[in-house]
This record gives structure tokens, C-alpha cells and sequence, in this order.
């Protein structure tokens, strides 16, 4: 098997693996179409190259060097990382889609290097079960570090997979161990109430999870966001840093600044779009059409001006950003509808 279609194969095993997982945070919706059923499946433009990755090995992952004793870990869909200090290892989140094979990347690092294999410390960068359901592989001597709001809600979650923060902040901490530096902040609720950008200034890398996924459209529904204003305004946050290397945690590689830059201007592009659509697209015909049936008006009225508003959007980035095809209208649909009820956009006041 090439390193191509083996990539390719472990990859699609990685998304199986971790449909379950995506399924429970997205309360189920990711039900097929009824074409799905007949074995009609859809035909999507092809991945660029530019969205793929390095091969994972024989086990399912990759791990590789960031800068100096940093290091990613990928199995193709989720990411995590790993700093290696003289007293031990920090880990950036525990996807367990990766699991197991977390360990065995640390393993393989500390013994070509001849250092410490001990993870000590794991960094959560939010609550989210897909991130984090292999902390509890780590056992309990491990000190766990996340936002304040992390812990409550993990403490809701009641999740023995994803053991409690024990150290917490509220706005900003700085981890320093072995000789190590990691400055973890909160800017304000994004993709969960709990997301921090976490920096590690003398490696130029910033990690920030469930935002932009480099090379790729987001995922359904813009990532699934709890605060679509706050995600929206994240990227700009996150060019504050400096930093040269970024960590998205999801699918095969590494991100860089060009990567960000693309991200913000296809989602300006959509909410400019959007704006356009609120305007443009008349609601008259749908509502004269299906008379006392209002879903049906409203449904139909929604989905034109996501047609609108997402088709330029879809064409202009189809070749520049994975999946544009794919996921683009749902993500259309979701900050229409945060500017129209978070921002105002498009409301009228009856006279």
C-alpha cells in the first residue's frame, strides 16, 4: 500500500473511529440524507493536496517535530501536542480517537532522545469529550491544568474519562516546568465557554483548538460553536501572538499565519454574504406559497438566502480550502442566523 492510500485509509478509519464522539456533541444530528439509504451517495470536490498532512505510521498516528522539544501528535483527524522538559512531559489534550497511541508517540520521542517518557502535566484546552477522553489513561498523579469554567463543566459532564482540572485560572497562567515556559490565557468564550489560547513563546507556536482547522473549511454548523461572535473575533485574538506554528487540533497538519489569513477572509466573505442575502432575497414568494404552513415558508426563505449567501463563498474557496462543497451552507446557515438574533442584522420593526 502506498504512503498515500495508507494516509488515506487510517484517515478514514480515524473519522469512523471518532463519529461516535462528534455524534454526542452534536446531540445526534448527524443523520445521512435518505439517498445514503438507496447507496445515491454525493460526489465532493477533491481534497488539495496543500489540506493533507504527513502519512501516519502502521498504528494509526504521527508525531513529529514542532520546534526543538516540541512535538505533534495526529492519527489524521484530531491533534494533540507534547513538550518535553527535564522533568517530564507536558501534553496539550488527549483526543481519544488518538489514545492509546498518545503514549506511544511520547514513548518514541523520549527514546530516540534519550529523556523523560513521564507525562506530569496535561494541558485541557476545553472540556469538549473528543479533546479530552483520554486524560484518564494518565492515571491520577498527573497534574491537570484548564480554565476555571472548565472545571465546573466537567464537573457537570461527571465524565471518568476526563478527570477534573486541579490547577485552574480565570484570564491568564504560566506554566513553568522543567526549565519550560507555556502561557495559557482566556479571551472570552469562542468555540465553549472554557477555550484558551495556550502560547508557548520560545517554540513561535500557539495552539488553539476548534477554530480554524488549517487547510480545511469547519467543520458542520461552524464547528458547532457556542458562541458564534466570539469565534468569529477569535482569529484576530490569536494574530496578536507571535508565533510562526499552529496547532488547530483537528485533521493532518500543522497550520501557519497564511493559514489564519485565509481562514478570516473565507468567513468574512460569508458574513459579508450573509448581509447581502438579508437584503436581497425576498421572502414574499415563500410565504405566499405555503400560506399557514410558516416552517415551510421560513425553512425555504432560509435555505435561498444561504444559497446566496454561501454559493460565491463555496466557489471562490473550492480548490483553496477543503470541503468548501461540504460544509460551507451549514456553516452559512448558522451565522445568519447569529446575525440576524446576537447582532440585529436584517430585523424590522413593524409599523
Amino acid at each position: 500500500m502506498s504512503s498515500t492510500n495508507r494516509r488515506s485509509f487510517l484517515a478514514r478509519s480515524a473519522v469512523l473511529a471518532a463519529v461516535p464522539t462528534v455524534a454526542a456533541l452534536a446531540d445526534g444530528a448527524l443523520a445521512g440524507p435518505a439517498s445514503a439509504a438507496t447507496g445515491a451517495l454525493p460526489d465532493y470536490a477533491p481534497i488539495p493536496p496543500s489540506a493533507l498532512g504527513p502519512a501516519v505510521n502502521s498504528q494509526g498516528y504521527y508525531v513529529g517535530r514542532v520546534r526543538r522539544n516540541l512535538y505533534w501528535v495526529t492519527d489524521g483527524t484530531y491533534q494533540a501536542a507534547f513538550l518535553t522538559t527535564r522533568e517530564g512531559v507536558v501534553l496539550f489534550d488527549a483526543p481519544p480517537t488518538i489514545g492509546h497511541n498518545l503514549q506511544r508517540a511520547i514513548d518514541e520521542i523520549a527514546a530516540a532522545n534519550g529523556v523523560s517518557n513521564r507525562v506530569t502535566h496535561i494541558v485541557y484546552s476545553h472540556h469538549h469529550a473528543d479533546h479530552l477522553g483520554a486524560s484518564s489513561l494518565f492515571g491520577r498523579h498527573v497534574t491537570r491544568i484548564g480554565h476555571a469554567e472548565n472545571r465546573r463543566l466537567l464537573a457537570r459532564d461527571n465524565d471518568p474519562t476526563r478527570p477534573l482540572p486541579d490547577v485552574t485560572f480565570e484570564n491568564r497562567y504560566s506554566l513553568r516546568v522543567g526549565g519550560e515556559r507555556v502561557d495559557l490565557a482566556w479571551h472570552g468564550t469562542n468555540h465553549s465557554p472554557d477555550n484558551i489560547y495556550i502560547h508557548l513563546p520560545d517554540h513561535d507556536t500557539l495552539m488553539l483548538v476548534d477554530v480554524n482547522l488549517p487547510g480545511w473549511v469547519p467543520f458542520d454548523s461552524f464547528n458547532l460553536n457556542e458562541d458564534v461572535p466570539g469565534s468569529i473575533a477569535a482569529p484576530a485574538k490569536a494574530m496578536t501572538y507571535p508565533w510562526k506554528h499552529f496547532i488547530g487540533g483537528h485533521m493532518g497538519r500543522l497550520g501557519t499565519r497564511q493559514d489564519m489569513v485565509v481562514y478570516q477572509q473565507y468567513v468574512n466573505d460569508i458574513v459579508d454574504n450573509v448581509k447581502k442575502a438579508l437584503t436581497a432575497v425576498d421572502p414574499t414568494p415563500y410565504f405566499a406559497k405555503y400560506g399557514d404552513n410558516s416552517w415551510a415558508a421560513v425553512k425555504e426563505y432560509q435555505a435561498a438566502q444561504v444559497a446566496y449567501a454561501a454559493d460565491p463563498v463555496i466557489k471562490k474557496y473550492t480548490g483553496v480550502l477543503a470541503a468548501a462543497d461540504v460544509y460551507t451552507a451549514s456553516t452559512t446557515f448558522i451565522i445568519l442566523e447569529s446575525l440576524r438574533l446576537d447582532l440585529g442584522q436584517g430585523s424590522q420593526v413593524h409599523a
